[in-house]
Parts: structure tokens; sequence; C-alpha cells
């Protein structure tokens, strides 16, 4: 089975052509980030009307890249939710009129999902169940994975997701958009012992997450220094987040291993692609003895590919999953225990 996966929840573009007997033929991936940097982070109406640009061409290079036509596509998956409304509908437009054209099925996948299973399409796949973290934009969330479609929430974030307190904390340093990355290089530079910053819920008793003082912890660091805060002392700060945000993470992580007595770890989502918090994770995975699964790193942020990949597998389980009634509607908001087994 041939499936296309269109994503455009946000603000990348990316179409992927998935095979579920050669696997992974071809994916191609258009970042906006060049064009919300100037803003300080993503316009939703400029995002949308680049999804429209990038779509098309996106199909073109993936098919020339796969060698395979359009018309031995068997079925069209695309991000129904959750993410920007306005960015989804693109992406929904153009794979139901993509579905009609060709007299193809479609089906809409949940974006998380996408980022949960996109540790599967690794050389070195885990094998279920695991415990899950994903971090992605606005979600943190330890989820134990049975399954396709088979998820337990075990804990979430209160407040600001870690994504969010990496790019707050990011922009009241000046570092600009987006701040995930700008702040865990510039973290490098960091003295460690320069500053102590507070662990948010880590001896909670549960497996509940909150970001929201530590970035208000960072702010009013921030304000202790003259305007002209000098490189090595943000640099500093940087560092005592990095370590605050990769202590709490790692630290949950172990706890629901413990818990649910499981020793495979997969970690989702773009924070996932932090080198700071893959160093801690694969430190304690070798002392306690559990295996850790990352996604490729170019699979880490939003991509055609887990798209793809997801409704292949749900397809797989169940063919009757896709639908040929080519109206279409989106959820910006879709809690991720509302998805339907598969």
């Amino acid at each position: 089975m041939l499936v296309l996966g269109i994503e455009s929840s946000c603000d990348e573009t990316g179409v992927a052509l998935y095979d579920t007997q050669g696997g992974l033929l071809g994916h191609a991936l258009h970042s906006q980030v060049a064009m919300h940097e100037a803003y300080g982070g993503v316009v939703p109406e400029l995002a949308s009307r680049d999804h429209i640009r990038r779509a098309l061409p996106l199909l073109q290079q993936v098919l020339e890249q796969s060698g395979s036509p359009l018309s031995a596509i068997d079925a069209i998956a695309y991000t129904q939710g959750p993410g920007l409304a306005g960015a989804l509908l693109v992406g929904a437009s153009v794979a139901c009129g993509l579905g009609l054209a060709l007299d193809k099925p479609v089906l809409g996948v949940h974006h998380l999902e996408g980022h949960l299973l996109s540790p599967l399409l690794a050389k070195d796949p885990p094998e279920f169940p695991f415990i899950a973290l994903l971090v992605s934009g606005g979600h943190t969330q330890l989820m134990r994975v049975d399954g396709v479609g088979r998820y337990t929430l075990l804990g979430e974030t209160m407040d600001d997701a870690a994504g969010e307190a990496f790019d707050k904390s990011a922009k009241l340093l000046g570092l600009g958009y987006p701040g995930g990355p700008a702040i865990s290089r510039l973290a490098e530079f960091g003295d460690p012992n320069a500053y102590k910053l507070p662990r948010p819920m880590l001896h909670s008793k549960n497996l509940d997450f909150s970001f929201s003082g530590l970035k208000t912890a960072v702010l009013t660091l921030v304000k202790k220094h003259p305007a002209n805060i000098c490189e090595q002392d943000k640099a500093n700060i940087a560092r005592a987040f990095v370590d605050a945000i990769v202590d709490v993470l790692v630290a949950k992580c172990v706890d629901a291993l413990k818990q649910t007595g499981l020793k495979r770890l997969v970690i989702a989502g773009g924070v996932g692609a932090n080198a700071q918090l893959r160093a801690a994770l694969n430190a304690a995975a070798q002392k306690r003895r559990f295996r850790v699964f990352y996604p490729e790193l170019q699979f880490c942020t939003d991509n055609g590919a887990m798209i793809a990949f997801a409704g292949a597998q749900r397809l797989m389980r169940n063919p009757d999953a896709a639908t040929r009634d080519y109206s279409f509607g989106v959820r910006p908001r879709w809690p991720l225990e509302e998805l339907p087994a598969a």
C-alpha cells in the first residue's frame, strides 16, 4: 500500500510517500522559520498562505524522488489536527482535492500520533509497549504506548509546555525566533555553577509537569542584570534554564518507567532534538538499564513522513479507516485521548 502524507499544522509544509512494503520512498519539507523570524513567532495567516504556495511543488518533488506516478498512490493521509485552523485547512483541502481527482480514499491523522510513531521510522525501531515523552510545540506529555491507537496518558503539563518555555525564555534573553535551538546552543557556553533555577514539580509524586514558573524565574534573573547584559551572563542563564528543564524531563521519564515496569523509552517531538536532553537521557539509560529511542533528527520537527507512516499503520489495521467522502473539516484542538483505537 502506497500512502501519501501531507503535513501543514503550523509552520512546516511536509509531503511524503510511504510504502508498507518498501518503507519511506520520498519526503520533502519546507520550513517557514525565515519568514516568521521577523515577527518573533508564527503569524497564522502568513503560514496558511505559504502552505498554499508550497504543497503542490513539494508533492511533485516527492513523486520525482520516489519514481512513483500520482496514479500509484493508494490512499492519502493528512494532518487533521491539532494545529492552526487555517494551516490545517490547506493540507486537508489539498488531500481531499487529490483524493477526489484520483478517486482515492483519504484519512485525517492526529498530528501527535504522527510524532508518537515517528521513532518507528528509524533503522532500529522500538517494539510495543513503551513509554513515550512527547515534547512538541504546546505539548509535553508522558504516554504509555501499547500499540497504534492504544495510548494511556500518564502525565502532562499543567501550564506552559517545555517547547513554549524554551521559546519564551529565549525571547527574554533576546535570542529571537525560533528560541529552542538558539537557547540550547548558547547554553553550551554557560557556566553550570553560575546560577541555579527551580526544578518545577520535580518531587510532585506524579508525572505531571509545569514550566510557567521556570520561565518566570528566568525573567526575574534577567531583570537583576543591567540592560546591556553581557553575552557570558546570557550563556550562564541559558545553561541554568536548560539544565533545569532537562533535569525535570529526565526525572519524570525515569519515574514513568519505574511505575510501569517498562524498559523502553521513546522521545518524540521537536524538543527531542535537543542535544543536552539526549545526553542526559542516554546517561540515565546506561545507569538504569533501559533503552531510549529517538526519531531521526530530520523527523523530530513536523514532517510529512510521520503523517504518511501513521496513516499507513492505521490503514493496515483497518482499511475502512479511510473514506471517499471528500467533504472535510479540521480539528485545531483535538485531545489525543479522543483518538479511536486502530
